[in-house]
């Protein structure tokens, strides 16, 4: 294993934006090794990806994109820097992600900076887990950088609402699962007027503009969609036991 080598992990699978994807693997190919990994050749979630990636990489430093982010020159020296550093001071690295939504930067409504956990040592990952929101399990301290991931997503509403529907059945799952209280009126206004008050009002989201009214419109919307897929679950589990 080479010294402060890197190893470029990145998960291809579902509908891609060609120039996004070559664009991705642009910013990334000063990396020691680019391992692409198929999801559709490996049933999962997105913890099994992340992890056979891990068990594909040589280097000694893992660094994970997916094929909508990229990787600036800023971003890629600092980077550069903290491996290079020795001794290495953390074990992993969380990186502030600037994310583009329907053209639009945003800065506002919970967008920026949201840090994802992307540059890790190694040997000092225990693994990643989690069905959806997957994070990975960290032996040492984690450090974070300064410069931002660029992020492009949410570029059509038709792909909005296609990603929406497929994950709130993964989130309406787990919450059953986890023996969530029985949906009704309250629960169901409470679950719409938290998203709004975290989106809206608490991180200012109207200041993004129309792209940021739209997205605390959206974010309500897709919040209440997997509460009333919860919802069915319970409902099916009622009129089985009344059968």
């Amino acid at each position: 294993m080479k010294n402060n080598s890197i190893s470029a992990i990145v998960l291809v699978g579902g509908t891609i934006d060609e120039n996004l994807f070559k664009k991705c693997l642009s910013s990334i190919s000063w990396c020691d090794e680019i391992i692409k990994i198929e999801t559709k050749d490996i049933p999962g979630s997105f913890s099994e990806w992340r992890n056979e990636g891990a068990k594909k990489a040589t280097s000694e430093w893992l660094l994970y994109i997916d094929t909508d982010e990229e990787i600036n020159e800023k971003l890629r020296e600092e980077i550069k820097n903290v491996v290079d550093r020795q001794p290495t001071t953390k074990s992993a690295y969380a990186i502030p992600r600037k994310n583009t939504l329907l053209g639009h930067t945003m800065r506002w409504g919970g967008w920026y900076p949201d840090y994802v956990l992307r540059l890790i040592e190694r040997d000092k990952l225990k693994g990643w887990f989690g069905e959806l929101q997957e994070q990975p399990l960290i032996d040492g301290e984690v450090g974070k950088l300064k410069n931002p991931l660029l992020h492009d997503s949410h570029r059509k509403t038709s792909g909005k609402i296609e990603k929406t529907n497929k994950w709130s059945e993964i989130e309406a799952k787990l919450l059953y699962e986890s023996g969530h209280p029985k949906m009704n009126f309250v629960r169901f206004c409470s679950a719409g007027f938290r998203e709004f008050w975290y989106r809206a009002i608490k991180k200012l989201g109207f200041l993004d503009g129309k792209a940021g009214v739209v997205e605390i419109i959206y974010q309500v919307y897709s919040r209440l969609i997997t509460y009333s897929k919860l919802w069915e679950l319970q409902m099916k589990e009622s009129n089985n036991k009344n059968k």
